[in-house]
């Protein structure tokens, strides 16, 4: 029997949604999109979504006050419901799952495959979250909110339908979702494109400082706190550095590590060919994600030697 997503919420009266730490676009658009929905198909019942501070480049999405952040102590939900991730990654959202009556996840991480709930519906070759959930969604109770949100999602996980999850289903879907008539460009620049200042020159300063290493097929760059606090910025103003460093010529494995808390450190990884799957990489130190863009963490070691681990790791897929 295929998933149907209301069937499998029933008579619930209470629900919740979540998705990872350090939400992304396709996080906050599936979840928001999903919170939307389920209000104006179940209009009587109690839904809520809970998710980390979201970036300030989202401030003007819809939805955005929506969003529970402060994770309180609350009475179990009747279903609760785990989107774009596992439940090991949903942080302080982790104790709505574990004393739910019924858990669902909903997901396309390859690493994610099996699922982590009562009942599971994980689509690995699905572009986005917002790509599955759009499939889910019954279109009547669709709107332009909900149409930009699921659009938004799945814009950001193909970096702007460019990576190699690009499907023509896709693109059908995304071309569906503009009939809504959002502006599709001006949501793009906001939260996808524009960078502060600081960002900037962020990017710059790790670029200047990355290295090259596999005769040029893989590249790093590096962030500790000490460099965070005399630049005056946190891993929040990271985000595309990991990016930048991907569309080097020649290199086909990119990988940013940040000192994420002291002694541990967060590493994104990005492949620009199908001659690694960083997705297998990430899961080596005990992360995962996708077959082009994946991440993991480390401590107990320098920020020097996890990136000569996670060189090492590559050079066994990229045969050098």
């Amino acid at each position: 029997m295929s998933f149907d997503l209301l069937r499998e919420i029933g008579e619930a009266k209470s629900i919740g949604i979540t998705g990872h730490i350090k939400p992304d676009g396709d996080c906050i658009g599936s979840c928001l999109a999903l919170l939307m929905y389920l209000r104006k198909v179940f209009p009587e019942r109690n839904i809520e979504l809970f998710l980390e501070k979201i970036a300030p480049c989202f401030k003007d999405i819809p939805g955005r006050e929506l969003i529970i952040s402060d994770f309180p102590d609350r009475a179990p939900f009747d279903v609760f419901i785990v989107c774009d991730t596992n439940k090991e990654r949903t942080g302080d959202a982790e104790k709505y799952f574990d004393c739910a009556v019924k858990t669902i996840n909903i997901d396309h991480h390859i690493s994610n495959k099996d699922g982590c709930a009562m009942v599971n519906h994980v689509e690995p070759d699905a572009s986005a979250a917002g790509e599955v959930l759009f499939k889910l969604m019954d279109k009547q109770y669709l709107d332009t909110d909900i149409a930009k949100l699921l659009c938004m999602a799945i814009a950001h996980d193909t970096g702007g339908f460019h990576y190699s999850n690009t499907t023509p289903d896709t693109h059908r879907i995304a071309a569906e979702l503009l009939e809504y008539g959002f502006d599709y460009a001006g949501m793009m620049d906001e939260t996808f494109y524009f960078k502060t200042y600081k960002q900037n020159k962020l990017i710059s300063e790790v670029v200047m400082e990355s290295r090259l290493h596999l005769n040029g097929k893989v590249i790093s760059g590096t962030l500790t706190l000490d460099r965070m606090h005399k630049l005056g910025v946190t891993k929040d103003d990271t985000d595309g550095i990991v990016n930048q460093l991907r569309i080097t010529e020649g290199v086909e494995c990119a990988m940013f590590v940040y000192e994420k808390k002291p002694g541990v450190f967060k590493a994104s990884l990005r492949a620009s060919t199908d001659n690694i799957d960083v997705s297998k990489l990430a899961e080596h130190f005990g992360g995962g994600g996708h077959v082009r863009a994946s991440g993991c963490e480390r401590e107990g070691v320098t920020i020097e030697e996890f990136v000569d681990e996670l060189v090492k790791e590559a050079a066994l897929q990229l045969d050098v």
